[in-house]
């Protein structure tokens, strides 16, 4: 709908010169390190994206031997700084470290004159086994550079390593870390789905838990797959508006083809979302580090401690009756796994195993000619695991996982499908326990509404107005702190499309953002800006500035 035709016209936007570089920036919280730490800092990569698609930045990275012994560090950063000039689009960033995925980012879109800015510091630590070893480090920003798209990616990323020591801990580790992934050692590790990404997985059989990392992100006719319209509905949408499919997606890990958890996924918006406009200088949430999902793969142990390999497999499916979706999602996954002090192998028995291949959904809706319908989707996920398993030295652990999910999405089309808003409520209830006690546990709430109107019967001038927010609490898993996020952005602005001259746009973005963790730590921020500047900056709590 309106992303296709940012896509067919938002090359030619050439908005008015700035007077100094914009800063852009995400509104999150500031990374958990130790500053009073020795620090150890490594360039990894420095690379201006051009022309870049097929074209990877591939290197090699050491881990320090000047801050502590190998391994024994408190935290790991990344910071990763860029700068870009000119007019370009949105490009996704798949930053991956030893065949796993460990980062995904989207950009800016620039502005002409000085052009934009931005940095953004991601917390690594949870994949301290990866950077305890030499391996290949990749990051892939497909770009692209032809007439009306000149703008480039000039990156730089940098690794921070922080010692331990009595009064900063080494962070807490999982003895082994396995990508599900392409095993690609040229490009980013992600795969495009449909079809399923599937890989055999042998673990060792002295394994004793199991936790899973999804990444997953819409992409072309799937970027705006919140907008997409039932296939029953679809035939009165016009052309170019929108795509069929449905609005629902849950993205699914299979092992051996059976259900072993899902994911109701965040619908992150990139900054040539809607009306770009809206995203400067601030991002929507999610744009710059793109939400990941957590799943207990504990349960499933008894069965994949026999030696042989096992098909974990990652695809992402919809309500309609064949389940399909379009192209495209960019999917993988990482496996933290604990192992057992002793080498016996691990046993035990699954003893309860309740989980539908798909999600219970329905469709209805009104239709009163072309372009005038009212399209709901509803759908629940209830899934239940119980095992026994017994480890090699004889500890003996009940694990209870259980996700309950509920979706709906409530679209409208008016005047031949010009006028169009959205209602979508996603939220969850995500609990594990290992005898009684909290290993994984993710409560969500990730309402969502829009309004998108063009204002001409050309298409060319538009104006949008979301409101959306993003509350979690959540315990990825045992070795992470827990976290309550709760982040609320209401946003407006009108775009002009002007062929063959200089368009116009114009946004204000409203954001009201609060963290706390089981450390103690606190960060709230309110941040308004409109037009290209800040109006409002207030950050309190122990994490913030001063």
């Amino acid at each position: 709908m309106f992303f296709l035709n940012s896509l067919l016209f938002l090359w030619t936007w050439l908005l008015s010169p700035s007077k100094c570089v914009l800063e852009d920036f995400a509104v999150t919280q500031p990374p958990l390190v130790p500053v009073d730490a020795r620090q150890c800092t490594i360039l990894v990569l420095q690379r201006d994206f051009a022309f870049s698609f097929g074209s990877a930045e591939v290197v090699q990275l050491e881990p320090p031997t000047s801050c502590g012994p190998i391994g024994s560090w408190a935290a790991i950063t990344l910071n990763f700084t860029v700068s870009v000039n000119g007019t370009q689009f949105d490009r996704l960033g798949i930053f991956t470290f030893q065949n796993v995925e460990i980062w995904r980012t989207s950009t800016f879109e620039p502005t002409r004159g000085d052009g934009v800015a931005w940095t953004y510091i991601k917390d690594v630590s949870q994949y301290t086994p990866l950077f305890s070893e030499p391996g290949v480090f990749i990051l892939q920003l497909d770009n692209l550079i032809q007439t009306g798209l000149d703008g480039i990616y000039s990156t730089t990323l940098h690794a921070t390593y922080y010692a331990s020591s009595p009064n900063h801990p080494p962070a807490n580790k999982a003895d082994l870390i396995i990508p599900i992934s392409t095993l690609a050692n040229d490009t980013g590790n992600d795969a495009s789905v449909p079809p399923a990404l599937s890989r055999a997985i042998t673990l060792p059989n002295n394994t004793v838990q199991i936790y899973a990392e999804l990444f997953a992100s819409g992409n072309g006719q799937e970027e705006d797959w919140y907008f997409n319209v039932a296939n029953e509905f679809f035939p009165e949408i016009p052309d170019g508006i929108t795509f069929g499919q449905g609005s629902f997606r849950e993205v699914r890990l299979l092992i051996d083809n059976q259900v072993a958890g899902v994911a109701f996924p965040y619908p992150v918006i990139f900054t040539g979302g809607f009306v770009p406009s809206m995203w400067r200088p601030i991002a929507a949430h999610g744009a710059i580090e793109l939400p990941t999902y957590f799943l207990d793969v504990t349960p499933f142990v008894p069965i994949l401690v026999d030696g042989n390999p096992h098909n974990f497999t990652i695809d992402v499916v919809s309500a309609e009756s064949n389940h399909t979706i379009n192209q495209n999602w960019f999917v993988s996954g990482l496996l933290q796994v604990v192992l057992d002090s002793s080498p016996l192998p691990t046993t035990g028995n699954i003893t309860r195993y309740e989980a539908d291949p798909f999600a219970k959904a329905s469709v209805s809706g009104t239709d009163r000619g072309i372009g005038d319908i009212d399209v709901n989707i509803e759908a629940t996920r209830f899934l239940h695991v119980e095992s026994d398993i017994v480890s090699g030295s004889g500890q003996v652990t009940h694990v209870v996982w259980i996700q309950d999910l509920q979706y709906s999405n409530f679209q409208t089309y008016r005047n031949n499908a010009t006028v169009q808003t959205l209602q979508q409520r996603s939220s969850g209830n995500i609990t594990s326990s290992h005898n009684g006690v909290p290993a994984v546990a993710d409560v969500f709430s990730y309402p969502f509404d829009a309004n998108f109107t063009y204002l001409f019967p050309d298409l060319q001038n538009w104006t949008s107005t979301i409101d959306h927010s993003y509350n979690r609490s959540l315990l990825p898993n045992p070795l992470r702190l827990a976290t309550i996020t709760m982040e609320r952005q209401t946003t407006s602005g009108f775009f002009q499309l002007v062929p063959g001259g200089t368009n116009f746009g114009n946004g204000t973005n409203n954001n009201t953002f609060e963290y706390l963790d089981s450390a103690g730590n606190t960060y709230r921020r309110l941040v308004n800006a409109a037009f290209n500047n800040i109006t409002l900056d207030e950050e309190s709590g122990n994490l913030a500035v001063n």
